[in-house]
């Protein structure tokens, strides 16, 4: 049985509400501040990528004090009241969870969105805007799915942010936030660029 949001017009709603909705919920949504927004599906160069990556930083980050989590695992962020699923977080250390549930955590270092042709302003603008809001947030990487292209923001001090761009295969997204160099041929393995351009072309 799955549940809708409801029909009516309802525009708030509390923390237990969305989480009880959720719970049952087709499609994932993300909840700001009493306003529940319905996410978009993934397609499948959007989950191969952010599979590519997990992958890769599991094996380099093996036996040290990092965690990886992808996909289904829920971030709260306090400040702004806000539930959303970043497609991979990265923590130090051990995770905190928000009110001891397992499946929501509180303290990413390092955020990473796969870029979809709906979302991709929000995740650079404000999306980001309310990540900055997180005290342990170090790190924030942005790869787009139609083509070879990563963005990356890497926090210098406070309120400043380094900006560098990746956009040839041969080349090696270079973390910040620990040693790790993730060659982009990996990070695109098996990414179709064909498909997207033929949806795209269906959509128009």
């Amino acid at each position: 049985m799955t549940t809708t949001l409801p029909t009516t017009e309802q525009h708030y709603f509390t923390e237990e509400q969305y989480l009880a909705l959720e719970e049952t919920a087709e499609d994932k949504n993300e909840y700001l501040d009493g306003e529940i927004i319905p996410m978009t599906g993934g397609s499948t160069n959007h989950n191969q990528i952010a599979g590519n990556l997990y992958i890769a930083l599991s094996l380099a980050l093996k036996k040290q004090n990092y965690r990886i989590f992808i996909g289904d695992v829920r971030l709260w962020i306090a400040k702004v009241r806000l539930y959303t699923y970043p497609d991979v977080m990265i923590i130090l250390g051990e995770p905190q969870y928000h009110n001891n549930r397992t499946d929501m955590i509180t303290n990413p270092q390092v955020i990473v969105e796969v870029l979809s042709k709906s979302t991709k302003n929000y995740d650079r603008g404000d999306k980001f805007k309310l990540y900055k809001t997180i005290p342990s947030f170090r790190e924030y990487i942005l790869i787009d799915q139609t083509q070879i292209n990563v963005e990356q923001y890497s926090k210098t001090e406070n309120k400043r942010w380094l900006y560098s761009e990746y956009d040839e295969e041969d080349t090696a997204l270079v973390f910040n936030s620990f040693e790790v160099e993730v060659p982009l041929s990996d990070v695109y393995e098996q990414v179709n660029f064909e498909e997207v351009e033929k949806d795209n072309n269906q959509n128009d």
